[in-house]
């Protein structure tokens, strides 16, 4: 039986603030928390879940564990349709490794995008993402469920983008911009990083200025422009060999 002061814990997670101060973060649904209890660089804290989720489990999870019915999931939930199960996560630790390649995110801020481009990077491979400060919180409620598990597998490092490439200047740089290089002209690469850019206003100035090579996807119809998330999918296809 939930008590006032758990259901007030998790509804604070959805502040930065707190899930910094506690190095954590929220997941629900059978599938992403099914997923990250087998990660072997996240460990589960607590998790609150229906008598039908449990009783489907073939390993009882070694986490405090309080079962729930639908309406107290509800109270805990950040999802319009509560899904079971929700846990309560440490921030996945990585192993120190060499870096070849790896996405750079210029003020990524959308959720959604974010989460999509993590699951991205990890179905081409690419397991370090650079984000600028001025992206969104890879740990947020709604870019966690948006990747789908990916986030135990994606190192996400936050770092002045611009700051970063100048004190690494022998870093291959490739920027998706308007005025770039079409995909179908360039090579596969397998080392450097590949910068996306804001939402609506694209890579910033600052970062641009640092890049060697400029990159586009040709654009035949009319739009304006293309999603962030779906422009990553479609530069890593062409670009990761």
């Amino acid at each position: 039986m939930l008590v006032k002061s758990q259901v007030k814990y998790i509804q604070s997670l959805s502040q930065k603030r707190q899930r910094d101060q506690d190095s954590v973060f929220v997941a629900e649904g059978p599938k992403i928390i099914n997923e990250l209890l087998s990660a072997p660089n996240v460990q589960v804290r607590q998790l609150f879940a229906v008598a039908g989720w449990l009783r489907q489990q073939p390993v009882t999870p070694a986490a405090e564990i309080t079962e729930v019915d639908e309406k107290e999931l509800e109270r805990l939930s950040f999802m319009q349709t509560p899904n079971q199960v929700v846990g309560i996560f440490s921030k996945p630790v990585f192993p120190v490794q060499p870096v070849t390649l790896c996405l750079g995110l210029d003020t990524i801020q959308d959720p959604g995008n974010m989460g999509t481009i993590i699951r991205c990077a990890d179905w081409f491979g690419i397991t370090t993402i650079i984000a600028g400060k001025d992206c969104t919180d890879v740990f947020s409620p709604k870019v966690v469920q948006s990747t789908m598990g990916s986030i135990s597998r994606v190192q996400i490092v936050y770092e002045e983008l611009a700051t970063f490439l100048q004190e690494n200047p022998s870093l291959e740089v490739y920027a998706a911009a308007l005025n770039g290089t079409p995909l179908h002209k360039v090579s596969t690469i397998t080392g450097g990083m590949i910068v996306i850019g804001n939402e609506s206003k694209g890579i910033s100035d600052a970062v641009l200025s640092k890049a060697r090579h400029r990159i586009t996807i040709p654009r035949k119809g009319a739009a304006e422009s293309l999603n962030a998330a779906v422009a990553t999918g479609i530069i890593l296809s062409h670009l990761v060999g």
